[in-house]
């Protein structure tokens, strides 16, 4: 049997190793961006409490700060999905957003994120929300999404506004617009073609269309 070189060693360490630092390296970044949030309210209130009563010093170790601020931003995320299913949520929220639109600035980013994130979120007429476009030449796919279909100015012609993600980070990528007969359309969900993306393509469907739709064929004239 050949004997594993120092070189393959270490290649297969390397493959081994790097799923879970990367895994690693992005639930450290969530956990530390949440805990943030909230770290400004609640490190006072933990010193607050410490400067009182010596025996809760403990309270001060960083790890017990970050783990109850990282606890308060969730807490703080579940109440706001509770309070926007009811009525006094969803007037807090109108308030809110009416307040954000005389925000220069301000306004056109949450505008435009909230049109992205409802229209992912909601079933495409007549498109399908999930296709692939050529990207970057005629020989290679990317995912997109389909988040609206416009026309062409004088001849009328459809076109998709075509969102392409990168890998593994979806919030950043490309947009671009198609022609309407030079996408694919699939039929994945969302959340399918989400988990394809972070994941690198590991985590995917069986099967995926490649090439467009072949248009069907104008009946013959009639003979005389």
């Amino acid at each position: 049997m050949r004997k594993p070189t120092l070189q393959r060693l270490f290649l297969t360490g390397l493959l081994t190793l790097l799923p879970i630092w990367l895994t690693w390296v992005v639930v450290k970044f969530v956990f530390v961006l949440l805990s943030d949030i909230s770290r400004p309210l609640i490190d006072p209130a933990l010193q607050n409490l410490a400067s009182r009563d010596p025996s809760l010093s403990w309270l001060t170790q960083p790890w017990v700060q970050t783990a109850l601020a990282l606890l308060a931003t969730v807490a703080v995320i579940l109440l706001s999905g509770v309070m926007a299913r009811r009525v006094i949520g969803q007037r807090m929220l109108r308030w809110f957003e009416a307040l954000i639109q005389r925000i220069p600035l301000a306004n056109t980013i949450y505008g435009s994120a909230r049109q992205l994130l409802d229209i992912l979120q909601t079933k495409p007429d007549g498109t399908q929300r999930v296709v692939l476009v050529d990207f970057p030449h005629t020989e290679m796919k990317s995912i997109g999404f389909v988040t609206r279909v416009i026309r062409e100015q004088g001849t009328g012609r459809e076109l998709a506004a075509v969102y392409v993600p990168t890998t593994p980070n979806p919030t950043s990528g490309y947009l671009e617009i198609v022609p309407v007969e030079k996408i694919t359309p699939t039929d994945w969900t969302v959340d399918q073609a989400m988990g394809f993306i972070i994941s690198g393509g590991a985590v995917a469907p069986d099967t995926i269309p490649f090439s467009p739709p072949t248009p069907p064929t104008p009946p013959a004239a009639p003979t005389a």
